[in-house]
């Protein structure tokens, strides 16, 4: 199927784009009720991890695997030698959709809204790694296409499906330290070069990988081996930074249980390249090295929240509680909730949650468990998705809940693009900062309301034939 064919404008929607199927199907398959039929996109590195959770179920089977490189994907073709194989995800859909009743796809982000949208429409069960998409305009419209079509869905951050995540939310519902006025969270990523420049130079394309199809949406260039396997995540073209990462991991408690909704505003610090004594780099088509993003919203419960993100190697304040050798967080990264009455500070994925000061663990109770676990040694978050498409469950990390939550993390990286955004200045000397400002967010209209430059980003960009149209 031709691209221009296969990329279709349907209706107008509140994002004024969609993506359509080609042509009209027949009746979708009926999986026996212990069954899930599941084609894969993206089935090499972070994909393969996917399906071995997947496979902890014993209750699904594979229609196709589809990945654009066969390298990457060789582990997960030697382990399935029966399975059809695809590098185009169109050639998946007609050929196959009608044997499928679910997508998983693991794919860069820049490719998500492209690959899972065509098979949610025709209502087809989504399993999509985070951050659920590329920019926010898809978020939402990936949130609106699953209710619309009565979809499960599940983004692939982890850490929702995991008991730390349910004892950090049953401390804070428990009203221990009150009632929630900041918190911090961090990360240690990058772990990949980021405020680095664009290559110059052009390296052969591995054999077995479809470069072509790699970039999707993304505008063409050469090839070179600093995109790939795992570097693409701090191009801005292709991924999200260390904040996209990780936000979804670490931001997930803080925004589930104080029901954050939307930002209200957004301010970025970052670090700055120099390429000579007083000779500032431009490297904004690179994430930057290191990050401070400030975030505030405005909650229903707990009032006015600000929410605070830190990466590349800066860390957050350490709260007066801290006592010597007592750390906050784990070599991953962390949060710390600052209550009316008291401290919280939990481990990446929000594990291992105590309270500050630290005598408080001994005169405090654990509050009762009452949210339910998801044993892992069944495949923990993928196990949650697949009981939900078969037997109705709810999931942990459904659109409804990870949508606004790539929305928040995405509103971030909104605010890092707006501090990178330089001009040169008009005396030739240096540039000038238009960006380096609160960014002030409506939410519900999807909109930056005091810096124009930044809503250019809010949809992105689609090469020609990839339009979301």
């Amino acid at each position: 199927m031709k691209r221009r064919i296969f990329v279709k404008k349907l209706a107008t929607t509140s994002t004024a784009f969609s993506i359509v199927p080609s042509f009209v199907l027949g009746k979708n398959h009926i999986p026996p009720s212990d069954t899930l039929y599941i084609s894969a996109f993206g089935v090499g590195g972070r994909g393969a991890s996917v399906m071995r959770g997947l496979d902890m179920t014993k209750k699904v089977k594979y229609v196709s695997l589809c990945d654009v490189d066969d390298r990457r994907a060789a582990s997960s073709y030697k382990k399935y030698p029966k399975v059809k194989r695809y590098k185009d995800f169109r050639k998946v859909f007609d050929n196959h959709l009608n044997d499928m009743d679910a997508i998983m796809v693991a794919s860069p982000d820049h490719t998500h809204a492209a690959i899972a949208l065509p098979f949610m429409r025709e209502k087809k069960h989504a399993y999509v790694e985070k951050p659920l998409t590329h920019n926010i305009a898809e978020a939402r419209l990936m949130t609106q296409v699953a209710s619309e079509n009565g979809i499960v869905t599940q983004m692939g951050n982890q850490g929702a499906s995991s008991n730390g995540s349910r004892e950090a939310k049953e401390w804070i519902q428990s009203g221990v330290i009150g009632k929630i006025e900041r918190v911090d969270c961090w990360t240690n990523r990058p772990v990949w070069p980021q405020g680095v420049p664009v290559p110059a130079e052009t390296n052969p394309i591995p054999e077995g990988l479809d470069w072509d199809l790699w970039l999707g949406p993304a505008a063409m260039r050469d090839y070179n081996d600093s995109y790939l396997p795992f570097k693409w995540r701090g191009w801005w073209d292709f991924g999200t930074g260390a904040l996209g990462d990780m936000g979804c991991h670490i931001m997930e408690t803080p925004f589930g249980v104080l029901d954050l909704g939307y930002p209200t505003e957004a301010e970025a610090s970052c670090t700055t390249n120099w390429i000579g004594d007083f000779i500032e780099a431009d490297y904004s088509k690179s994430c930057p090295a290191s990050s401070v993003v400030r975030l505030k919203f405005n909650t229903k419960e707990h009032g006015k929240i600000d929410l605070n993100w830190h990466d590349g190697g800066i860390m957050p304040d350490l709260p007066d509680d801290l006592k010597d050798g007592e750390k906050i967080g784990d070599n991953g990264g962390g949060s710390i909730f600052y209550g009316t009455t008291g401290i919280l500070i939990c481990d990446t994925y929000s594990r291992n949650a105590r309270l500050l000061p630290s005598e408080r663990m001994l005169d405090i109770k654990p509050p009762e468990p009452y949210l339910d676990r998801i044993p892992g040694d069944t495949g923990g978050h993928q196990s949650n998705w697949v009981e939900a498409c078969i037997n109705g469950i709810k999931t942990s990390s459904g659109f409804e809940r990870s949508g606004p939550l790539t929305e928040a993390v995405l509103m971030g990286n909104l605010a890092i693009k707006s501090f990178q955004y330089k001009k040169p200045n008009a005396n030739g000397r240096g540039f000038v900062y238009p960006g380096r400002r609160k960014i002030l967010w409506d939410g519900e209209n999807m909109r930056v309301t005091n810096y124009e430059k930044a809503n250019e980003w809010v949809q992105g960009t689609y090469r020609k034939g990839w339009e979301l149209s």
